[in-house]
This record gives C-alpha cells, sequence and structure tokens, in this order.
C-alpha cells in the first residue's frame, strides 16, 4: 500500500512540475508561442531546449526532455535524501572525503553550529569575519539559487560585491530561510588562471553499470563562471560548460545553455579554455569510483567537486542531473543515459 501511494504521489509531484517548471517557465531564447508550445507538448521539452538543441534541424527523439530528467530523479529512492538535503549530504561524505566545513545553519527561526544548538546572528557574523569567506546557500535547492558570497575585506563585511556591514549583513541573514553557511574553498591554480572570480566546478557523474552492476564514471563536464553569473559558476545561471575528456582530462571548447556560442577562450579574462588539463585526473576518477562503492545504494550522483591545490573537495552530490549538460555534446535517449533511465524503468 506505501509503496502503490508513493508512486501515486511521484506522478502528482511530476504533473505540477511539468506544468511549473516547463509549461510556464521563462526561456533564455528568443522562441515563438508555437514553438514553444510544441516543444511543451512534444515530448515534454523546454522551448530553451529545442533552441539549444536546435530540433528545427536536428531529430528530437535523439534527445532526452527536461521531462525525461524530472522522471529520472526517483531513480535513488528511497535514498534520493541523501543527496536532495546538502547537510545530510556533507555530515555522510565528510567520513570518506574532504567537504567544506559547515560553520553554521538555520532552520526555521533557530540557528546551530554544530557544537551548539542556540546560537545568535551576532555569533554566525563573527563566524563569517572569523572564516574570511564562506558561501550561504539554501540547503534544499539546487542551480545555484539562493548562493551568495559572505566575505571580510580588511574587515569590512561584503555580500557578494556590494559593501555591507554587521546590521546589514545580519538583516539579509534573517531574511534568507532554511540556509546553510559553509566556508570557501580555494581552488587550483589552473581553474582561477582561466577565471578567478567564481568558484569553477567539475561535474562528474558516477552511475550503477547495468550490464556489470559496478559503478563507472559516466560523463564529466567542467563548468566556469563568467562576471554574469558572479559568484558561481552554474550552467543554468548561464556560466560556461566544457566536456572533459574522461581518458586525458582535457577540457573541449566551452559552451553555454543560454545560447549557442562557442569559446576556446574565456569571454572575460581571454584566457585559454580549450585543451586546458585537469590535474590529477587518473588519481580523481579512482577516488570517486571508491567513494561511489562507499554508497552502493547510490545508482546514480551527479558530484559537484573543486579541485584545490590539496586535491579533490566535494561541494555536494545531487541524485539526478540535467541532462542539458550533458546533450550539449549530443542526444542521448538512444545512448548510454537513456539506456540506464530505461533498465530502472523510465520509458524515455
Amino acid at each position: 500500500m506505501f509503496e502503490l501511494a508513493n508512486k501515486l504521489f511521484n506522478k502528482l509531484r511530476l504533473f505540477v512540475l511539468y506544468f511549473r517548471r516547463i509549461l510556464f517557465v521563462k526561456n533564455k531564447f528568443k522562441c515563438s508561442f508555437f514553438k514553444k508550445m510544441k516543444a511543451n507538448l512534444c515530448g515534454g521539452y523546454l522551448a530553451d531546449q529545442w533552441m539549444l538543441y536546435d530540433l528545427d534541424h536536428n531529430d528530437k527523439d535523439e534527445y532526452l526532455s527536461e521531462f525525461d530528467w524530472y522522471r529520472s530523479r526517483y531513480i535513488n529512492q528511497p535514498f534520493d535524501f541523501v543527496c536532495n538535503n546538502k547537510i545530510v549530504c556533507n555530515e555522510i561524505l565528510q567520513q570518506y572525503i574532504r567537504v567544506p566545513k559547515i560553520i553554521a545553519i538555520k532552520r526555521d527561526r533557530l540557528l546551530s553550529d554544530f557544537a551548539n544548538a542556540d546560537i545568535s546572528y551576532d555569533d554566525v557574523f563573527n563566524s563569517i569575519m572569523e572564516t574570511g569567506t564562506c558561501f550561504i546557500k539554501p540547503y534544499g535547492k539546487g542551480k545555484g539559487n539562493g548562493v551568495f558570497r559572505l566575505e571580510n575585506r580588511n574587515g569590512i563585511p561584503y555580500i557578494d560585491e556590494d559593501v555591507s556591514d554587521r546590521d546589514g549583513m545580519i538583516s539579509f541573514l534573517k531574511k534568507q530561510k532554511d540556509w546553510m553557511i559553509q566556508e570557501a574553498v580555494s581552488q587550483h591554480e589552473y581553474s582561477s588562471s582561466i577565471y578567478d572570480k567564481t568558484t569553477n566546478t567539475i561535474r562528474l557523474i558516477t552511475l550503477r553499470d547495468p550490464e556489470t552492476d559496478r559503478f563507472k564514471v559516466f560523463f564529466a563536464v567542467h563548468r566556469i563562471g563568467t562576471k554574469d553569473t558572479i559568484p558561481v559558476d552554474n550552467g543554468s545561471r548561464g556560466g560556461l560548460v566544457c566536456n572533459i575528456d574522461l581518458e586525458t582530462g582535457t577540457l573541449s571548447e566551452a559552451r553555454c545553455l543560454h545560447n549557442r556560442d562557442v569559446h576556446d577562450f574565456h569571454p572575460d579574462s581571454g584566457a585559454p579554455i580549450k585543451g586546458v588539463t585537469v590535474p590529477g585526473w587518473d588519481e580523481l576518477k579512482e577516488k570517486m569510483l571508491n567513494l561511489a562503492n562507499r554508497l552502493p545504494y547510490m545508482y546514480f550522483v551527479a558530484w559537484d567537486i573543486l579541485i584545490t591545490p590539496d586535491g579533490p573537495c566535494i561541494i555536494e552530490a545531487n541524485t539526478s542531473s540535467g541532462v542539458n549538460i550533458i546533450q550539449l555534446w549530443g542526444g542521448q535517449r538512444h545512448g548510454e543515459l537513456g539506456d540506464f533511465y530505461r533498465h530502472h524503468g523510465i520509458k524515455v
């Protein structure tokens, strides 16, 4: 009975998501109303996906849609909560690999720092100033939404690039709902030399291969921020995305989810992108496979990884991954990802 109720609940959630996240979502590409309806109703594609994949000239049946992705988010049930809540995920992963330290959390009106369940906003402000650079983010959301950088610059507090003060930052913290504050982690020189105003992370996907039942590295991209995405690098916010050669760790040209532009060099810094190699790539793959085996109940994980001077740091883990950053380099409906979905009962 519980399983049936859960399936019905998931179908209801998908029905609501279809209207909220597909039918009524705001487009980044310019697109006619007729084409938007065609995209939305003929397979659950976003209008932006129709334009990004150039489905006027390419076969849409080669591409997974936004609705396909939403259905894939239940593959890890009943363990998907492990990744869906960033605090829970951080607490589990820190046993096995470096993760950013959590400075403070807010749930409803309550503040905690894990050592003390009753701290004040003044305590949180002091911790931020002592730490130097932190990130605040909602612990239940993704795509870089609600993420801000909090800094102490020579005794002056900043929220992103805006000057603040004690009262201003505390007021800001009070307005944000259900958040966590984490220490900022320094990125490796190879990454900051491309663009140093954002934290540039790798999205690496591990999955349990249905044919071998062993975990494998399925796909990896490098995300790089721009002046329009500071302080985050998320592709969904307009950041750049590069394919990573799984054998060599070498970056391809950079693309964007909001247009069809291609960049061999960073549009703001002018630094080369194509041909840059991620240091310690073979060791990173080995560590991520070892980590995947520590969570054998998670059949699919999209890891967000920052390469630091001392090795990888897991910024967060996700129970699914948007298909856009994967399909920038070709459709996956009849590829390995589509086969993986079908193996888990998702009809795509």
